[in-house]
C-alpha cells in the first residue's frame, strides 16, 4: 500500500462522439500533468444522445474497437491508470449493449471490466422523469475489484450505489478503492448523491472516487456533477461543482491500514444475518 494521487473526471458529454473523445484526452492529460496515477471517467463519457439507437451504433466487440482504443492509447502515453467510465459493448441483443466500464493500467493492458449490473428503470418521485435503462441496455453478472499497485480496487457504476449488498460483497475479498462513473440526475443527485458516496465508504472502510456526467445533454436530460473524493472515514475530502473538471485528491492507504486496526468494523460482520 501507497500514497497515491487520483482524479475524477467531470464532463458534459454531448451527442459528437469526436468531441467528448476530445474533452475526455484534455482532461486526463491534465490530470496527468497535476501528478494523477490513477484517473476516473464518468458514466457514458464518449456519448450521451437523446437517442439510444445512436448508443447501440456505436456498441463495440469486445477487445476491439476505437473507444478501447482510445482508452489503452490515453493510459499508455500518458501513463496513468484509466477507469474508463462506461461504453457500450456488444452483447447477444444488438439492440441492448453492456454498459461496460474498462480498466486499463498504466501500460495501456486492459486489466479488468466491469458490466453495470443495476439498471435505472425508475419514476423519479414528484417529477415527470422516467426512465427505463433495461430497454437499451444488457445488465452485468459480477461484480469487480482487482489488483492495483496501491491497493484494490473495485468499480460500480451510478446506481448501483444504491445497492450496498453489491460492495459487501466486494469488500469481502478486500477492497481500498471504490471508483464511481455515474451519471445522476439532477433531481436525484441533489437528493442522494453525497450521501450514498459516503455510506459507501464509511460502511466499508474504503476511499471513493467518484466521477459524474454535469449539465444540460441533448433531449433536456440533466445531470448533477459534483464529483469528489471521500476517505474511508466519510469526510470529503476533495469535490467540484457543477462545472466540468477535475477532481484531485491524495490519499494514504498506509492510513487505511491503521484505521481498520483501530477500528474494526469489517470484522465484526456477521456475514450469516444477510442470508435467507
Amino acid at each position: 500500500m501507497a500514497r497515491v494521487c487520483v482524479a475524477g473526471i467531470q464532463m458534459s458529454s454531448g451527442d459528437d462522439v469526436a468531441v467528448n473523445l476530445r474533452r475526455a484526452r484534455r482532461y486526463l492529460t491534465a490530470a496527468a500533468g497535476e501528478g494523477a496515477q490513477l484517473a476516473v471517467l464518468p458514466e457514458n463519457f464518449a456519448l450521451m444522445s437523446q437517442d439510444e439507437r445512436t448508443r447501440a451504433g456505436i456498441a463495440e466487440r469486445n477487445g476491439r474497437g476505437p473507444l478501447q482504443e482510445f482508452l489503452a492509447t490515453c493510459a499508455a502515453e500518458l501513463k496513468l491508470w484509466v477507469v474508463g467510465g462506461t461504453i457500450p459493448l456488444r452483447s447477444r441483443d444488438p439492440a441492448r449493449p453492456y454498459a461496460a466500464c474498462c480498466v486499463y493500467d498504466a501500460s495501456g493492458q486492459r486489466v479488468g471490466r466491469y458490466d453495470k449490473l443495476h439498471l435505472f428503470d425508475v419514476r423519479v418521485p414528484d417529477s415527470r422523469e422516467a426512465y427505463l435503462e433495461s430497454a437499451s441496455t444488457t445488465p452485468g453478472r459480477a461484480p469487480l475489484v482487482l489488483e492495483t499497485p496501491w491497493g484494490r480496487l473495485g468499480v460500480a457504476v451510478c446506481y448501483d450505489l444504491r445497492f450496498p449488498e453489491l460492495f459487501r460483497r466486494m469488500s469481502s475479498g478486500g477492497l481500498d478503492l471504490l471508483a464511481v462513473p455515474a451519471a445522476f440526475t439532477r433531481r436525484t443527485g441533489a437528493a442522494h448523491w453525497e450521501t450514498l458516496l459516503r455510506a459507501r465508504a464509511i460502511e466499508n472502510l474504503c476511499y471513493v472516487a467518484a466521477a459524474a456526467q454535469t449539465g444540460t445533454h441533448p433531449g433536456g436530460r440533466q445531470t448533477w456533477g459534483h464529483s469528489m473524493v471521500i476517505d474511508p472515514w466519510g469526510a470529503v475530502v476533495a469535490a467540484v461543482s457543477t462545472r466540468p473538471g477535475l477532481v484531485l485528491a491524495r490519499i494514504d492507504t498506509d492510513r487505511l491500514g491503521r484505521l481498520r486496526e483501530q477500528f474494526p468494523v469489517l470484522e465484526h460482520r456477521r456475514p450469516g444475518l444477510a442470508r435467507g
